[in-house]
């Protein structure tokens, strides 16, 4: 035990002795929102933060145009002995309008911080159990697309022995359960005529859409309280004279589990067929994007977590009883074992707002930003030093795999 407690002096040593530096990359990162898929400048300031990081390999454009890997080490351990290779995410991407309303700039931050802070521990300690590797995987995307998918099928995670990353919220959470996400697009394909003089010659993709939209508005009468289902029109015609030929719909489906989702597929499609039959129009359905799983629960890695959090003074209120948000991240935690907690940056307003995005870049979140990235290094440090504690992650995984792969057994589903 006291050497895993001078181990994570030194990594609070460390990261304190970088908080200028570590503000800095946020502050730049927030200052210029990118969207998904679109984080150029993200990806090159991060490349350049761990760039000029002794000893780091960096890879730039790492299997995606905007992610990247930063690697340090291998150091400790005997001659033949497994590794562990220790993994850092960084989310970068913003929102449309309103910028880093999701402080994906502090994700970014938390990562790089902890990364730092687990290498000063390492280094400070001449022995260790076994060889240790730190990775940090800048991926990007996560607001749309679901870039940590792609680098799971890229192999990103192939190596990964364990994954570590925080997300900004209105309170301190070892763990919430982050739900399953589908996104699907629906295109009504009508016939144009005009509107006044013959509307009879037309088919009307506006009604199809109309009649789509409050088809799901009274489905969720049946639906589960824990599910969701909600959608905006995209596109509902050009001009009032003219017959709409053509209108889209774009709607996310949220349930607990992602085997739920291929229930809730089936309803909402029957929802958007109906329309179509009613109206004369032709329907195209389709899913643009990953579906994103729920996170799987390591009670090992959160009570670890939360150990260390309290100790910086870190408090853990009592856990909302119902939580709909979405991350990619839950597809990792299906891959690598993996922790994805929550912390309060200093505010009560809530994600997705301008007021969220104003405190997402205010020096005030760096306290709580920085205590968390020193909570996610000192877990890792538990961990890299008692070899029955990593066991018994592994073996959290392994149960709540087993558990998740039970429960779709007999899921028609494709996700």
């Amino acid at each position: 035990m006291e050497t895993r407690q001078r181990m994570k002096d030194a990594l609070q040593l460390g990261v304190d002795a970088r908080k200028d530096e570590l503000y800095s990359l946020s502050r730049d990162i927030w200052s210029r929102p990118e969207l998904a898929g679109n984080e150029t400048h993200a990806h090159d300031r991060l490349v350049r933060f761990f760039s000029r990081e002794q000893a780091w390999t960096v890879e730039r454009q790492y299997k995606l145009p905007t992610a990247f890997r930063a690697s340090w080490g291998p150091v400790g351990g005997g001659e033949g002995d497994p590794g562990l290779n220790v993994g850092f995410l960084c989310e970068y991407d913003a929102l449309p309008g309103i910028g880093h309303a999701c402080g994906h700039n502090l994700i970014a931050e938390v990562g790089a911080a902890a990364a730092l802070g687990l290498k000063a521990a390492l280094e400070s300690q001449t022995q260790l159990p076994v060889p240790v590797k730190i990775t940090v995987v800048g991926t990007p995307a996560e607001e749309e697309m679901g870039g940590k998918i792609d680098l799971i099928e890229a192999g990103a995670f192939a190596d990964v022995d364990l994954v570590f990353m925080a997300h900004p919220a209105q309170q301190d959470a070892s763990f919430l359960p982050c739900v399953a996400l589908d996104e699907v697009s629906v295109k009504y394909h009508g016939k144009a005529s005009h509107a006044a003089a013959y509307p009879w010659e037309g088919v009307n993709a506006l009604d199809a859409a109309v009649l789509s939209y409050n088809n799901l508005s009274a489905l969720r009468q049946q639906l589960r309280p824990e599910w969701r289902l909600h959608g905006i029109i995209k596109h509902g015609g050009v001009k009032p004279n003219i017959i709409p030929a053509y209108t889209e719909l774009e709607f996310y489906m949220r349930t607990p589990l992602v085997k739920d989702l291929c229930d809730l597929r089936a309803k909402a499609e029957a929802c958007f067929r109906a329309a179509a039959v009613a109206t004369g129009c032709q329907v195209e359905i389709s899913y643009p994007s990953h579906a994103y799983y729920n996170i799987l629960h390591n009670a090992t890695l959160a009570n670890l977590y939360e150990n260390n959090g309290k100790a910086l003074g870190i408090q853990f209120p009592e856990q909302p009883a119902n939580f709909s948000g979405s991350t990619d991240f839950g597809n990792v935690s299906f891959v690598v074992p993996g922790i994805h907690p929550f912390f309060y940056i200093g505010t009560d307003a809530f994600n997705h707002t301008e007021e969220y995005t104003e405190a997402a870049g205010a020096e005030k979140a760096q306290l709580f930003t920085l205590r968390t990235a020193k909570a996610l290094a000192m877990t890792a440090v538990d961990v890299v030093c008692c070899p029955a504690l990593l066991r018994q992650v592994r073996e959290d995984f392994r149960l709540a795999k087993l558990k998740q792969e039970k429960r779709l057994e007999g899921s028609d589903s494709a996700l």
